[in-house]
């Protein structure tokens, strides 16, 4: 099922492995295409169609009456672990307010003043896939303590149910405009029904190829290809072989689409984690999505060093690390293609999904070689602001002019000259 490839001598297979990952495929580009132009031309009509076709969903729109009846379901229990996860995610996320939202401003001795202005973002549409309460409070605590004014919410019914605790975590946000939509249809939706700035939250390929065809054109996404998820495992001879086990498949049950890697110098493992899996798989609720999953992208790396460790990580830059090692501090500061890591024997990637604080919409298919995780920055914008004196354009202009000439930008020369004539 899960593939094993030798590393230790020739690494053209994991190249070719993680390059058949991440090229486009063509299918679902005319698919996504198609539903966009589809809900840009139809709006609301398109949307309801393909809610209909795809998950037999009648209601688009839910009133506060149908979210309070449906959050009368939710187990106390649930409604705890959601106070207690967000009490946790909001503390760690507001310590990155600090310093953000400060305003620079710089007179000089002409008396021109630069200034360099933090705002928030107006609105946000958030994608809430699998109806997960965590990814709600993930996305939405950021958001808030950026500033965001709206915050619209659009999670898609599982056999044709609400989940409740999504509906608890929105009430608990403040979100009132919620939606029962999902796919590459509720990305469509947010850029031309709901018509918010910026759309953020993971989901499958077609979520994620629906925001990258429309990023930039009508609306923001995250800096980050929030695709489907991964997991990557560093293991030694000493490490549980049932943490290693429970890890991977804590990751393969997400998505078919998921990637779960194990990386070890130690071969006499790797029968043991086979068995392992394919053993707790047969108990499994979601055994049919993680079996999709490992057959498709479950991959054991066998290194012959930490220096080949350290670079076959990098390149193949997980969403998730975890580092089950009990030296990990020689690996996690040489590791610098990642959205989080795990260190130690005690740290599952599975509690950082959930109340360690930290947040777990990551980048996956290789984009934290240049994204991080989502944070404040995402919900804010820098704006320049310049009011030049009389005396001061007068004395930067000349500069500007010779410059714009150079580049051949006559138009900007005279724009600049007609600012320095004097009455």
């Amino acid at each position: 099922m899960i593939k094993i490839i030798n590393c230790k001598n020739n690494i053209n297979k994991l190249t070719n492995f993680l390059e058949s990952r991440r090229i486009e495929k063509s299918d679902n580009l005319e698919i996504v295409h198609k539903i966009i132009k589809d809900i840009k031309n139809n709006k609301s009509k398109a949307l309801l169609n393909y809610e209909k076709k795809f998950s037999k969903n009648k209601e688009i729109k839910l009133s506060a009456d149908r979210v309070n009846k449906t959050i009368k379901k939710l187990e106390p229990k649930v409604k705890k672990a959601i106070d207690y996860a967000y009490s946790r995610i909001w503390k760690f996320h507001s310590k990155q307010i600090k310093g953000l939202r400060e305003e620079i401003v710089y007179v000089d001795k002409f008396k021109n003043k630069l200034e360099y202005r933090s705002v928030p973002i107006e609105s946000v549409g958030i994608y809430v896939p699998g109806n997960l309460p965590s990814t709600l409070l993930m996305n939405s605590i950021p958001a808030k303590i950026a500033g965001v004014k709206k915050i619209i919410l659009a999670t898609p019914k599982i056999n044709g149910k609400l989940n409740p605790a999504v509906l608890y975590a929105a009430k608990k946000m403040g979100i009132k405009e919620i939606y029962s939509m999902g796919g590459a249809q509720a990305i469509a939706s947010f850029a031309y029904i709901q018509k918010v700035n910026k759309v953020i939250g993971p989901g499958n390929k077609y979520v994620a190829e629906a925001k990258r065809q429309l990023f930039g054109k009508i609306i923001g996404t995250e800096t980050m290809y929030a695709g489907p998820s991964e997991i990557c495992v560093l293991a030694d001879n000493k490490t549980d072989v049932n943490q290693i086990i429970t890890s991977i498949v804590s990751q393969a049950e997400h998505d078919p689409d998921s990637q779960c890697i194990l990386i070890t110098k130690d071969k006499k493992i790797i029968n043991k984690v086979k068995t392992g899996i394919t053993k707790i798989l047969k108990t499994l609720p979601r055994k049919k999505i993680a079996t999709a999953s490992l057959k498709k992208n479950g991959l054991i790396i066998i290194v012959k060093n930490d220096k080949q460790i350290v670079n076959i990580i990098n390149e193949i830059a997980p969403e998730h690390l975890e580092i089950n090692v009990k030296n990990f501090k020689k690996y996690d500061e040489k590791i610098f293609n990642v959205g989080s890591i795990c260190n130690g024997r005690y740290t599952p990637m599975s509690v950082s999904d959930y109340t360690v604080g930290t947040n777990h919409v990551l980048p996956t298919s290789g984009s934290s070689k240049f994204s991080s995780g989502l944070n404040i920055n995402e919900f804010i914008k820098k704006i320049s602001v310049v009011t030049l004196s009389k005396l001061g354009v007068e004395k930067i202009g000349n500069p500007a002019i010779t410059l714009s000439e150079f580049e051949q930008l006559y138009g900007h020369a005279q724009s600049i000259k007609s600012r320095m004539r004097r009455n």
